[in-house]
């Protein structure tokens, strides 16, 4: 548990900030009209929908495994977006390139033969 602060990790500080924020929604729409007043309730709603998702289904295991995973490295990561990037600026050269050869070519009105 490397991301643990005070003995808890992340998702306890985002639940007790969704609580936060849906506090304060509903003491702000406490104060409103009548009708926005009903906002409330699905404010509470949400945050108890995400809270439940947040315990029922955890990103991470409960106790952090002692085994070393191998980490895979991608050596070719830079040369693969140079190479993006040339193949992308290809592709637009050859599109604008189509452009006044294809796309703008004159059409030219045939005679009307007058009977």
């Amino acid at each position: 548990m490397a991301t643990a602060v005070l003995g808890v990790g992340t998702g306890v500080f985002i639940i007790a900030l969704i609580w936060i924020v849906s506090l304060v929604l509903t003491l702000l729409l406490s104060r409103a009209s009548a009708q926005t007043k009903l906002f409330i309730i699905p404010t509470v709603v949400l945050a108890l929908t995400i809270t439940f998702i947040l315990i029922f289904f955890p990103r991470a295991p409960e106790f952090p495994s002692t085994v070393k995973e191998t980490q895979i490295v991608d050596t070719f990561f830079i040369g693969r977006y140079v190479l993006l990037s040339i193949v992308s600026v290809v592709f637009l050269a050859a599109l604008f390139a189509l452009l006044p050869f294809h796309l703008l070519e004159p059409v030219h009105a045939k005679p009307v033969r007058a009977h």
